[in-house]
C-alpha cells in the first residue's frame, strides 16, 4: 500500500509539473522492461488474486517469491542510470535480501502485527502461519533475520490505516516518485 501512495504521490506530482511546463510526459527508454510482467504476474496470482492464491501450494509460495523478485532486482539494475533507479534497486535487494534469509517469506512480527492490531493479544497471531494470503509470514522477532529489513514498520496511531512495510518498500517508493517526477523533466533545448 505504501508503494501505490507513493505512485499516486509522485503521478500527481509529474502531471501538475508537465501541465505548469505545458509539455507532455516522456520516458526514458528502458531495458528488459519485460522482466517486470515476468516477475509481475506471478506475484498478482500468487498475492493478490484470491482465486488463484487458495490453489498454489503453499511449500511454492517461496521459490516463486524468490525467483520475481531476483528478476525485479535484475531489471533494477539493468537500468540503474535511469531516474530513481538507484533507490528502487536499493529497495528490491534489500527486500530481497530479508526473504533470502527467511526462507522465502518476507517475515513479519508479532510484534509488528499487534501494532496494526492493538485490540488483539500477542498470541493471537500464530507464528510459522501465513498472513492470509500476503507474502509475509508470522515469526518471533528473535528468529528473523535483518528484522530491520522485514515489514517491522506501521504507520503513526494517527491514520486511520494499518499496515506494515519495510525499509525497502520506502526506498522502492522514493525511487518510483523520483521516476514518475522525471517523466516531466522539462528539456533544454537545443540551439
Amino acid at each position: 500500500m505504501i508503494l501505490l501512495l507513493a505512485i499516486l504521490i509522485g503521478l500527481a506530482a509529474t502531471l501538475l509539473r508537465a501541465r505548469w511546463h505545458h509539455q507532455s510526459l516522456k520516458l526514458k527508454r528502458l531495458r528488459w522492461e519485460w522482466l517486470v510482467l515476468l516477475a509481475g504476474i506471478p506475484q498478482y496470482l500468487v498475492f493478490q488474486l484470491p482465486l488463484t492464491a487458495r490453489w498454489i501450494p503453499e511449500n511454492m509460495v517461496p521459490g516463486i517469491q524468490i525467483f520475481t523478485m531476483l528478476g525485479l532486482v535484475f531489471f533494477a539494475v539493468i537500468n540503474l542510470s535511469a531516474p530513481g533507479f538507484w533507490a528502487m534497486g536499493l529497495g528490491l535487494g534489500s527486500n530481497f535480501l530479508v526473504i533470502l534469509l527467511n526462507g522465502g517469506w518476507m517475515p513479519i512480527s508479532q510484534e509488528t502485527l499487534t501494532r496494526l492490531s492493538p485490540s488483539q493479544p500477542m498470541d493471537y497471531w500464530v507464528v510459522g502461519t501465513r498472513l492470509g494470503l500476503g507474502k509475509d509470514l508470522i515469526m518471533a522477532a528473535s528468529t528473523i533475520k535483518l528484522i530491520w529489513l522485514s515489514d517491522f514498520f506501521t504507520l503513526p496511531q494517527w491514520f486511520s490505516y494499518r499496515v506494515a512495510f519495510s525499509l525497502g518498500d520506502v526506498f522502492i517508493s522514493i525511487g518510483s516518485i523520483l521516476l514518475l517526477w522525471s517523466l516531466s523533466h522539462k528539456e533544454e533545448e537545443k540551439i
